[in-house]
């Protein structure tokens, strides 16, 4: 069997198939083999969402400095 080389999924591809694999886990009529392969499957896309995210915060954080000294704050908070 020969491995094939997959194109990196972008972030919207890669969360809706992670989202149609916990479908399929929540569905619970997998065999076992099955379960643990979709689980696989679905930790490897869970890492390639939050690399794609950690690439778009590393992007933002560049492009505000670039921009002149704002204040970068965790999401959420508002500046005081």
């Amino acid at each position: 069997m020969t491995a094939k080389k997959h194109s990196p999924l972008s972030f919207e591809a890669a969360l809706t198939e992670l989202e149609g694999v916990v479908a399929q886990l929540e569905q619970g009529e997998l065999s076992l083999e099955k379960t643990l392969q979709r689980f696989e499957q679905g930790v490897v896309l869970v890492r390639t969402c939050q690399t794609a995210l950690q690439l778009a915060e590393q992007k933002v954080e560049q492009l505000l400095e670039q921009n002149g000294g704002l204040e970068i704050l965790p999401f959420g908070e508002t500046a005081a």
